[in-house]
C-alpha cells in the first residue's frame, strides 16, 4: 500500500492514465469493427472510407503510446491486405 504522498499521487495518477488508454483502446476496436464489417458485407467504398478512419485511429494510439508501434504497422499492414484482397476480387 501506499505510504508516502508521492506514491498515493502516482497510484491517482496511474488510475486516470489508465482510464484515458482505456477509452483510446475501445475506439480503435470500434473503429477496426467497422472496418470488418464492412469488408464482411462486401461494400467497397465503405470498406476503404472504414480502412482510412481505421488506419488513422490506430496510429494515434500509436503516437498516445497506447499501442507499439510496430503492433500499429503490423495492424494496419493486415486491414491493407484484406481491402487489396476485397478490391481484386
Amino acid at each position: 500500500m501506499a505510504n508516502n504522498a508521492g506514491a498515493k499521487k502516482a497510484i491517482r495518477k496511474i488510475a486516470a492514465r489508465t482510464e484515458v488508454n482505456k477509452a483510446r483502446r475501445t475506439r480503435v476496436r470500434t473503429f477496426l469493427r467497422k472496418f470488418q464489417e464492412a469488408v464482411t458485407g462486401g461494400d467497397a467504398a465503405a470498406a476503404k472510407t472504414a480502412f482510412i478512419e481505421a488506419q488513422s485511429e490506430l496510429m494515434r494510439a500509436v503516437s498516445k503510446g497506447v499501442v507499439h508501434k510496430n503492433t500499429g504497422s503490423r495492424k494496419v499492414g493486415r486491414l491493407a491486405a484484406q481491402l487489396k484482397k476485397m478490391a481484386a476480387a
